[in-house]
């Protein structure tokens, strides 16, 4: 399934099928601005099994505080893409955080 994904949007696709099909989300909710609490009306359960869904398949891993940076569904992408090695370091991040990034997930550099 991840040997699929060849670029960041493959990723960003990946993702709102899985939220989609496993949470019941309308794909018309699934867009880059929607916040994943009040936008898709997810709780912070559901947000760190997508979590933990995402760190699975795409064998990367998010370090503790990872709710505390991504908010929209945008962010929890490109903090993906990014940490699996398909797009550049996002600017939303907090630098201790990119750290803690880049100490878990090689391709992140």
């Amino acid at each position: 399934m991840s040997d699929d994904i060849k670029n960041w949007m493959h990723l960003f696709r990946w993702i709102v099928k899985h939220i989609r099909d496993e949470y019941g989300i309308d794909e018309g909710l699934l867009n880059r601005t929607a916040v994943l609490e009040q936008d898709l009306g997810i709780g912070e359960e559901t947000i760190e099994e997508i979590v933990d869904t995402v760190a699975r398949t795409f064998a990367i891993n998010f370090p503790d505080g990872t709710l505390n940076e991504v908010l929209k569904l945008e962010e929890l992408c490109l903090l993906s893409a990014w940490m699996h090695g398909l797009y550049k370091e996002p600017d939303f991040l907090g630098a201790a955080y990119v750290d803690a990034c880049r100490a878990v997930n090689p391709r992140s550099q």
